[in-house]
């Protein structure tokens, strides 16, 4: 029989409470103004690039189109996650109610997969700059680019509603306690009083499409960009195209790695007291650091900003 606090159709469900560090109590302060400080550079960051990228016209490549959708997605990230976290490090009761936690994890999912098929389609424009640069133009039309920003979040989209019809349905039976800083699905699945063997292997196989599939076809146009790039005879040359690379994978590092590790593990072994600190990894850190790298290894993107900042500054100034 299920109690009160099981069902989510009928009866009444109890806030989540959501640990973070309160069994550190003297980490909340510096890690508050960490993670206040990390979302208001963020905020910053990812604004800055989303505006050269639409209002400089020397910006309107794919490459940006891309770049800009990636810097929206981490904008999202971070709104979605941290204003509950700072909200519950500066109070005692650090809950957060039911509808609040499906919406969280449903958004923070979305976004997830979404960024997985941006990176994948960042990965292909290098993969055509390099490798095919007289037909660039032709095959990188912006056309296809707008279809694959699309296909991106639509299948993202998609994920996150079978994840949320399968984990709404799951009852949860005594104190709902996540020991995270905010709601994610394998903690939700861990939570739960009954049998998540059908949501432990849907999200599986989801997150392994989302996951090793985009990574899979980034790691091949890489294959054949560093293939391409040492058949250039000039060391110049190679240094340049490297340079347009490096980037993007310095990103890709930092949003695969923490995500192979928290999600292609079974939820029965998942461990919230080491995933709590990854999960703020990829939340926080990675979106505030994402715009800093595009901007400090790209001279396109740094003329751009000191463009609009002069544009800004003469504004002000009349």
């Amino acid at each position: 029989m299920r109690s009160d606090n099981q069902s989510i159709w009928g009866d009444p469900l109890k806030d989540f409470i959501l640990l973070g560090v309160s069994d550190r109590p003297w980490l909340e302060l510096p890690l508050f103004v960490v993670l206040l400080v990390s979302y208001v550079l963020a905020m910053l960051g990812n604004i800055s690039i989303i505006l050269v990228s639409r209002l400089d016209p020397q910006l309107h490549s794919p490459m940006y189109i891309f770049l800009s959708h990636l810097s929206f997605l981490d904008l999202c990230y971070t709104t979605t996650t941290v204003p509950q976290m700072l909200v519950n490090m500066g109070s005692s009761s650090k809950t957060i109610s039911y509808s609040g936690c499906t919406v969280q994890y449903a958004i923070f999912h979305w976004l997830g997969c979404t960024e997985c098929i941006i990176l994948a389609a960042m990965a292909l424009d290098r993969y055509v700059a390099i490798c095919e640069p007289l037909r660039y133009t032709i095959i990188m039309h912006r056309p296809l680019c707008q279809q694959l920003v699309a296909v991106a979040w639509l299948s993202g989209f998609g994920n996150s509603l079978v994840q949320v019809v399968l984990t709404v349905q799951l009852p949860f039976c005594g104190r709902q306690v996540l020991n995270n800083f905010f709601c994610e699905v394998p903690a939700m699945i861990k939570l739960s009083c009954t049998d998540t063997a059908v949501n432990d292997t849907t999200l599986a196989v989801l997150v392994a499409f989302f996951v090793l599939v985009p990574l899979a076809l980034i790691l091949l146009s890489y294959g054949f960009i560093v293939r391409a790039v040492f058949r250039i005879q000039s060391s110049k040359g190679r240094h340049k195209a490297f340079g347009t690379c490096s980037s993007h994978v310095v990103v890709v590092s930092l949003f695969y790695l923490p995500a192979i590790y928290m999600y292609l593990q079974p939820p029965s072994s998942y461990s919230q007291e080491q995933g709590k600190f990854i999960s703020l990894f990829y939340s926080i850190i990675t979106p505030t650091l994402n715009p800093f790298i595009y901007t400090l290894r790209n001279k396109d993107v740094k003329g751009a900003l000191r463009r609009l900042l002069a544009r800004i500054w003469r504004f002000c100034i009349r």
